[in-house]
């Protein structure tokens, strides 16, 4: 029998639905104070219109970062409405990040279309990009009550680890794929700690602040949502190597024809297998892998326990994850609707 409206727990896609249409008129007031230049490209980034104006009827995203700063919020026994500003800063930061990563990284594409460098060009995206970093503090620091200057150095503490990750990812590519030099899966675990998981804890952490909880529970759930991200991050690993094009918008095996080092891939070199020794000599010429060799290294990473080590380690992070929210007191249908992300989050497709 169905339960009655009144205490049916809603879906995922229904949580993260409404937080993001509690969010999206705070959200979109915030973006029109920035140069209508700036503006134009961040509604892009958003998903909101295509380059020359037009509705967008593609992804927006899925508004993680947006639903943990609210429902953490009402974990901590505040309104929803208390945490809008801190999910505004936050969704700034993410939107300012992706335009600076895609630049770093090359990505001619996202959610099935261009990327902002892509579209704009470069110089344009990065100007963009720190608009946006700007307007997030700016947001935080003009909102009401008195919580809004902890707000601000929650999210100033975040942002030195967001670009400590990204300046480890970054360091990665130049180190050998093998040898004492090569990049270890904890160093790579603590890149995607700062990197993804810092805006997740961050999210949490916010909508605690914002809420007065005590310190102990902002930290409980900043704690639960940097190990999300790892989760997060690892996932993303997988669907960059064996994600469906249709789906993540990315080239099959776009990872691996980049050379980038994810988790499914150090994880298969550390092992013994037979595999991991024909994987490293097929990476270690450090040309980019054609149609055929990204394919045959994706079987190797497989063969020798990359993808197996990868889902592994996302499942421990989530587990980790609750423990951090089992340990504080927790208003039990916020908590629901967290936990109820996990699984959701890591079983995604794109």
């Amino acid at each position: 029998m169905t339960p009655p409206p009144a205490t049916r727990q809603a879906a995922p896609p229904e949580v993260l639905a409404r937080c993001r249409e509690q969010v999206r008129p705070a959200l979109a007031q915030a973006v029109r104070r920035l140069h209508p230049w700036h503006a134009e490209m961040a509604v892009f980034s958003l998903g909101w219109a295509t380059a020359d104006g037009s509705p967008a009827p593609g992804s927006q995203g899925k508004g993680v970062r947006q639903a943990l700063a609210l429902l953490s919020a009402e974990a901590a026994g505040a309104p929803a409405e208390d945490a809008v500003v801190g999910a505004v800063a936050v969704e700034l930061i993410h939107v300012f990040s992706l335009l600076h990563d895609d630049i770093m990284d090359g990505d001619e594409t996202r959610r099935q279309r261009a990327t902002v460098w892509k579209a704009y060009g470069t110089g344009p995206a990065i100007l963009a990009g720190d608009a946006l970093f700007a307007l997030a503090v700016q947001t935080l620091a003009d909102a009401p009550g008195r919580h809004s200057a902890a707000a601000v150095r929650h999210l100033a503490g975040t942002l030195t680890e967001l670009v400590r990750g990204q300046a480890d990812d970054l360091l990665f590519e130049s180190r050998p794929w093998q040898g004492p030099e090569a990049v270890q899966p904890h160093e790579y675990r603590w890149m995607a700690e700062n990197k993804t998981g810092a805006l997740l804890g961050c999210a949490a952490g916010l909508g605690a602040v914002l809420a007065g909880a005590p310190d102990a529970t902002v930290d409980a759930l900043s704690r639960a949502g940097r190990h999300l991200g790892v989760a997060f991050q690892a996932v993303d690993d997988l669907l960059g190597t064996w994600g469906d094009p249709e789906v993540t918008g990315k080239p099959v095996h776009s990872d691996l024809r980049r050379l980038k080092k994810t988790y499914p891939v150090l994880s298969a070199l550390v092992t013994d297998h037979p595999a991991a020794r024909r994987l490293a000599l097929l990476l270690g010429t450090g040309d980019p892998l054609d149609d055929a060799d990204a394919r045959r290294a994706a079987e190797l990473v497989e063969e020798a326990g990359g993808r197996t080590a990868t889902l592994a380690e996302a499942h421990q992070q989530l587990d980790i994850a609750r423990r951090c929210l089992e340990a504080v007191p927790l208003a039990p249908a916020a908590l629901r609707e967290i936990l109820a992300l996990f699984p959701y989050l890591i079983d995604r497709t794109g």
